[in-house]
């Protein structure tokens, strides 16, 4: 196989979805070490459009390319790669380097796919055979796309919370985080409730397997809802992905209970009461994603159940730039993919 040598990059040339342009770049070589992968699909987070439009990180060199999340093919083998074939499918993992256990500092500040380091917005990406992983072969490439931050982010959420046959899980909309949480949570006989701005997205969530459904916009004050759904009780997990909403979760939590805090879609600050986290003997910890072994783990289980991702749209990757104002505009169900 003859590869190329220049391929397409979608560059971002100032903070602003209006910035993305297409470029051309050289295609790495992969080093010693290293696989070269050919991407076929990426999905966009809501990092991605963080670290865009919100300076979520100001010090990145521009121009950059966005995105975190791909599913590609191995095309070239760098020297010493005993871990993939060239054929084989696979996701590079988001953070370069976390294998097993907690991350270091390093990893997490500067080891990160699509800021720091450059994204997957691009025809070909090297990588470390070390930092890939195969990709479960029943989904299609966009599916398989969205897997390394959304689904890894929910499925170690409710690990850390000791999801167990019976739980009741919280998930806060309809975004690829709450969904996946969704369908592991049943996957393993956990209760879910669900919360939505809109009435028709609750209806779909219902579909996947949502045993309640509060429309957020309609009922402000959900906590009180969320109680009352489970008898009084409360949840044992939250997943947290509206961040500002800390002090609602809390409310309708369980003694005991667990709020892994996944996202900041509502803002970077939240008032958190004291009382609510002493006295109930909870534990509140953010969630940055997981390791390739758990990355593993979650793909096995994936594979054995047949999980399929929630896709809502598919966009060419020279409307990259929509698919990001699509992001911005909130009304997507489930993960936006972007096709190379």
């Amino acid at each position: 196989m003859t590869l190329k040598t220049s391929m397409r990059a979608m560059e971002a040339r100032a903070f602003s979805i209006d910035s993305l342009s297409l470029a051309e770049r050289p295609v790495p070589k992969p080093r010693r070490g290293e696989i070269l992968v050919r991407i076929k699909a990426a999905s966009l987070n809501y990092r991605d459009l963080a670290v865009l439009v919100e300076s979520y990180l100001p010090t990145l060199p521009l121009p950059y390319v966005p995105a975190s999340d791909a599913c590609g093919e191995v095309v070239e083998l760098g020297e010493d790669v005993t871990r993939f074939k060239v054929g084989d499918r696979v996701n590079p993992i988001y953070t370069q380097g976390w294998h097993d256990g907690y991350p270091t500092l390093e990893l997490r500040t500067r080891r990160t796919l699509g800021a720091p380091l450059s994204g997957v917005l691009q025809d070909y990406i090297a990588v470390p055979a070390e930092d890939a992983v195969l990709t479960p072969t029943h989904l299609t490439d966009g599916e398989s796309a969205t897997l390394p931050i959304a689904a890894l982010t929910a499925w170690s959420t409710l690990q850390e919370g000791g999801l167990r046959p019976g739980s009741t899980v919280l998930v806060q909309g309809t975004g690829g985080v709450a969904l996946f949480a969704l369908q592991f949570a049943k996957l393993a006989g956990a209760k879910v409730i669900a919360l939505s701005s809109s009435d028709e997205k609750l209806a779909r969530a219902k579909q996947l397997g949502a045993d309640a459904g509060i429309n957020y916009r309609t009922t402000p004050a959900w906590e009180g809802p969320v109680k009352e759904a489970t008898g009084g009780r409360g949840v044992d997990i939250v997943v947290e992905t509206a961040g500002s909403t800390l002090h609602q979760s809390l409310a309708a939590l369980a003694f005991g209970g667990f709020i892994g805090v996944v996202g900041f879609v509502g803002g970077y600050k939240a008032e958190i009461p004291l009382r609510a986290v002493i006295g109930p003997m909870v534990r509140i910890q953010g969630i940055a994603v997981g390791s390739r072994a758990r990355f593993e783990a979650m793909n096995r289980a994936i594979s054995q159940h047949g999980l399929r991702p929630v896709v809502d749209s598919t966009y060419p990757l020279e409307q990259a730039a929509d698919a990001f104002r699509h992001m911005r505009a909130g009304k997507h169900f489930g993960k936006i993919v972007i096709a190379l």
